[in-house]
């Protein structure tokens, strides 16, 4: 798909991922790239998804907006996390497909995979089982806003397509210890700790969870190459295809910190998913996706941002 000159609209394009594809579309020199927030239209409002669609006029829309947090906020927040994420995408699809809409890209999600699932996740194995129960709400949602997709371009011969980013973290990630990811978490309570001089820091799950951690800035390219050159009715994985347990990420963030005290863990809270690790081979056969950016390096510069932020913020 020629791109350059369409009209790209992306929904969620203030918020973590969506900055960067905004940056990734215009670094592919889009020139029409137009992101939106939630005060510019409230997706959960049908009014608002009609206005969107009759004043922007898109001939690309790129889906990434999004109730999101971790293991915590999707516990206490399953009703809200089900019905947003749904809603948003259900109104927002029909109305694209009612004004020929020439491409949709919906940001789904690996939370979508059954809890037990062989590792390497394939793509094909997405419905043989059910989610792990406490992000079960959020992934189903997006589910099903893949298969919408899929019976539009039966029907209507809408080109839809759904890319699953795997676990995501970098600079300008959420770091509120409610509703953040592991990594901010991590992140977070280990340089308070050092600077507090604690002793210990205390972490959800007894660590042998694992999971795969993308870079947001190759998240970002992995998307902007599929909006360009996938146009499969199958999901898309992004991810760099090795996972590491929550344990071992842990060790790492502390030891890049400096933090050099007890790390312990607090087995009556919940691990999440057992295992989370993606095939990738889809993504680099289709539109020749490989992550780039390592693991350490990516912690180093999350970390270095996060210290500039709080730098930033005390002084202010």
């Amino acid at each position: 798909m020629e791109f350059q000159n369409k009209r790209i609209v992306v929904t969620g394009g203030s918020g973590f991922l969506g900055t960067y594809v905004v940056k990734a579309f215009q670094g592919r020199g889009c020139k029409n790239v137009i992101s939106l927030g939630s005060r510019d239209f409230d997706l959960r409002l049908n009014a608002d998804v009609q206005r969107l669609v009759r004043e922007l006029k898109p001939d690309v829309v790129v889906h990434m907006a999004a109730v999101v947090g971790g293991i915590g906020a999707n516990r206490s927040h399953p009703g809200q996390f089900f019905y947003e994420n749904a809603i948003m995408g259900l109104q927002l699809i029909e109305a694209c497909r009612k004004a020929e809409v020439s491409k949709f890209v919906q940001i789904g999600t690996i939370c979508s995979y059954p809890k037990i699932t062989p590792v390497p996740f394939k793509e094909d194995e997405l419905w043989n089982g059910y989610p792990e129960e406490t992000n079960a709400p959020y992934g189903l949602a997006k589910k099903m806003l893949m298969v919408q997709l899929q019976s539009y371009r039966t029907e209507y011969g809408m080109n839809g397509i759904t890319v699953m980013p795997a676990n995501l973290y970098g600079p300008g990630e959420n770091f509120d210890l409610e509703t953040s990811h592991v990594i901010p978490a991590l992140i977070r309570k280990c340089l308070e700790a050092k600077q507090a001089g604690s002793p210990k820091i205390t972490l959800w799950g007894d660590g042998t969870a694992s999971r795969e951690f993308l870079f947001v800035e190759d998240a970002a390219r992995g998307i902007v190459l599929a909006t360009e050159k996938y146009n499969d009715p199958m999901p898309v994985n992004l991810g760099v295809g090795r996972e590491m347990t929550i344990r071992a990420v842990a060790e790492l963030v502390a030891d890049i910190i400096g933090f050099r005290e007890s790390i312990e863990w607090d087995p009556s809270k919940p691990n999440g998913q057992p295992r989370r690790c993606v095939d990738t081979s889809r993504a680099k056969r289709s539109f020749g996706f490989e992550a780039q950016v390592a693991l350490e390096d990516g912690l180093r510069r999350t970390i270095s941002w996060y210290v500039s932020q709080r730098a930033v913020n005390i002084a202010a």
